[in-house]
């Protein structure tokens, strides 16, 4: 390692976080970008890599733009060019945000208001602040002149929450341009205690799977005025009661195994107790009763399970006609290796009603089973030594995302991918994402941005 890589070290060993200067410059990125609406639909991607164009592009990044058949959707990509003698790095984050309730904030959701030490907006936490960490722990890269043994790959993301134009069809057509030896992206939380330090912070290595079926039933299509007994809206409502009322069963893989005995150790009893009855698993009334307990915070209960959350419903189109069909589209996340048909024969016989179908909404089977992102990579060995740099004393453990990202292009090529929502925040602060006065800490961004540039030195700097 280098002369000016050893004094940017021991400056953050000093002062254990960036400069002020910098700090600002995270919040202040931050909020540019969600002035920018990337609601999507319609997305204005395009729009938003104009943008970071020019903040790259001085600082003498390669710049491609990769359009799309809509005009106003684009991929970013920057490259700070390294000596070629190792695969690239890659750092992923999604511009486009989830659409809002305007009447429901407090304040404007795309003024990228700084009040109370948040930045307040949509897309704070998913994903432009994640956004902007990453793009300003590597342009620090290039305004500190480091000297890189790998190219560094920042990757503005089109259509992630939805759209064609995403990293599959990127990664089809260029992947050239985002090929890299392993990759940071959007997924696991540093989640804060209720008074405020750091509990732990988790890395995600695979991502649940998203499964949509559809419930039918049918019944006779007549005037309103003389009701039957086959009536599909009754039909269909007395299957969704039985659906409302059932549990599916947790199911631990290995990384979910590992987060739930790292909150075991940070936890009190009783509920540290409940932790490992459902790790150990070897008697079925502790595990129903710890399924119970951690289960109230909807984060754990989402990760150790295949959850079921209805999404829309479809009946009738006059006022005095009674349909003739009734349909609920229930969208399922998934664990990884789960199989559709077993799910469809599961909901089958919740519902146990041959008048209502059960079947696969978008006629498609599960998902590639994708290998989870290993450990030993010099990347994930990165994150949590650095971690515990900016995070003294807080475990780090892996973690399986409770959602979907679009990591999946690098992930079925083999290509390890780690998610990490850099930047501390409350239990209170996650429930406002895709909600209502969505925020981050200022001093979370601050954080977050000093562990993500230690870690682009450790694995990329020469």
């Amino acid at each position: 390692m280098n002369r000016p890589v050893l004094h940017v070290l021991l400056l953050l060993s000093l002062s254990g976080i960036p400069a002020l200067s910098q700090v600002n410059d995270t919040a202040k990125l931050l909020a540019e970008l969600i002035r920018i609406n990337t609601s999507n639909p319609p997305g204005n991607e395009a729009q938003m890599a104009a943008f970071l164009k020019t903040k790259f592009e001085p600082l003498g990044f390669q710049i491609d733009i990769v359009a799309t058949p809509d005009p106003h959707k684009a991929h970013f990509i920057a490259r700070l060019k390294g000596d070629g003698s190792r695969k690239p790095i890659l750092l992923a984050a999604h511009a486009d945000v989830v659409g809002v309730e305007r009447e429901k904030w407090s304040v404007d959701p795309f003024a990228g208001v700084i009040k109370d030490g948040y930045v307040i907006g949509r897309g704070a936490i998913d994903f432009k602040g994640g956004l902007a960490v990453f793009a300003q722990a590597v342009m620090l890269l290039a305004k500190n002149k480091i000297p890189l043994a790998r190219d560094v790959i920042f990757l503005s993301e089109s259509d992630e929450e939805g759209g064609q134009y995403n990293t599959s069809t990127l990664a089809k057509d260029h992947f050239d341009k985002i090929d890299c030896e392993f990759a940071l992206n959007e997924g696991g939380w540093i989640m804060k205690n209720p008074d405020g330090s750091t509990r732990y912070v988790s890395i995600s290595t695979a991502d649940k799977s998203g499964v949509s079926l559809l419930l039918t039933a049918k019944g006779t299509s007549t005037h309103s005025s003389m009701p039957r007994p086959d009536n599909a809206i009754f039909t269909l409502s007395k299957a969704m009661a039985k659906i409302a009322d059932y549990e599916t069963q947790p199911k631990l893989i290995d990384s979910t195994k590992e987060f739930f005995s790292t909150l075991e150790k940070t936890s009190k009893p009783p509920m540290s107790g409940y932790f490992h009855d459902l790790v150990e698993g070897s008697d079925p009334a502790k595990v129903h009763a710890a399924d119970l307990e951690i289960g109230k915070d909807p984060l754990l209960h989402a990760i150790m399970r295949n959850t079921i959350a209805p999404v829309f419903l479809t009946a009738g189109f006059r006022g005095n006609v009674i349909p003739g069909s009734a349909d609920a589209t229930l969208n399922f996340r998934t664990i990884p290796g789960t199989n559709v048909d077993e799910l469809i024969s599961e909901i089958k016989a919740v519902v146990n009603d041959p008048r209502v179908e059960v079947t696969n909404a978008a006629n498609r089977g599960a998902p590639a089973r994708v290998t989870p992102s290993p450990k030993d990579t010099e990347l994930f060995r990165a994150l949590v030594q650095q971690s515990n740099a900016v995070f003294p004393n807080v475990p780090v453990t892996t973690y399986l995302f409770q959602a979907g990202t679009d990591a999946a292009p690098w992930r079925s090529r083999g290509i390890p991918v780690y998610g990490i929502y850099p930047y501390p925040i409350s239990a209170e602060d996650l429930t406002r994402m895709h909600g209502n006065d969505e925020r981050v800490p200022v001093e979370s961004l601050q954080q977050g941005t000093d562990l993500i540039y230690r870690t682009l030195l450790k694995v990329a700097a020469k």
